[in-house]
């Protein structure tokens, strides 16, 4: 790759304490790489341990059952990075990783990466922040598997999307409308069963369709119908 606007890695939050000259050094320790749709960037179970930080594009981490079902652990887009626990406790790849679109990938590593770490205590902070974070999230979703049904923990998928554009006090915006599928291969169901919370919740005027995104027309009640399962 020689597309010097390509080869930037100042759209990645994690490195966003460092200068722009030690932002260069680094560019240049990365290995650049373009890797196209559906490509598998990491496999489960691998020896590799490098990190990966997306320029552009987007990726996601998944693993797959006995019977070959695809569960959905993440989804990450440009500036976000994964590779991370390898790199840290030199134990083969938990997950797999796959290109959802073209993507731009810079890799560092595993010695380089813990250079990192250590010679910047604010990127290893965050860092810990960011796991802490990624924590508590499979907490909750180990909880939900183990005591919600398959129709609310789709209603607790919605919701979780839905805080990521919050339009007013109680509506949000889900852009573009999620895939069935996609839904289903996160909370461990099926497509049959996304799409009938999906028409019941339309059907209540909980949520509606507009163009290219779902708007969820009142949070509250969502949350409410989420929180009431949870409790029993």
């Amino acid at each position: 790759m020689r597309d010097s606007k390509a080869q930037s890695l100042s759209g990645i939050k994690l490195l966003n304490s460092l200068t722009e000259s030690d932002l260069k050094k680094l560019e240049q320790r990365c290995n650049w790489r373009l890797v196209g749709q559906q490509e598998i960037i990491v496999d489960r179970q691998s020896k590799s341990s490098d990190v990966y930080f997306i320029v552009s594009g987007k990726v996601r981490v998944v693993n797959f059952s006995l019977s070959g079902r695809e569960i959905t652990f993440d989804e990450m887009t440009a500036g976000g990075y994964f590779g991370q626990l390898a790199a840290l406790d030199n134990q083969p790849r938990s997950e797999n990783v796959v290109a959802l679109e073209d993507s731009v990938l810079a890799s560092l590593s595993q010695q380089p990466f813990k250079d990192l770490l250590l010679e910047y205590p604010k990127i290893a902070l965050e860092l810990l922040v960011e796991m802490a974070q990624i924590i508590r999230t499979s907490t909750d979703r180990i909880m939900d598997l183990s005591t919600i049904g398959a129709h609310n923990r789709v209603h607790a998928e919605i919701l979780r999307l839905a805080q990521e554009e919050i339009l007013d006090d109680n509506t949000a915006k889900i852009e573009p409308v999620p895939i069935h599928g996609d839904v289903a291969s996160r909370v461990s169901t099926t497509r049959e069963t996304v799409a009938r919370v999906f028409s019941d919740l339309t059907k209540r005027k909980l949520m509606e369709r507009k163009d290219n995104a779902l708007i969820i027309n009142d949070l509250e009640v969502l949350h409410d119908i989420v929180e009431e399962f949870r409790r029993i």
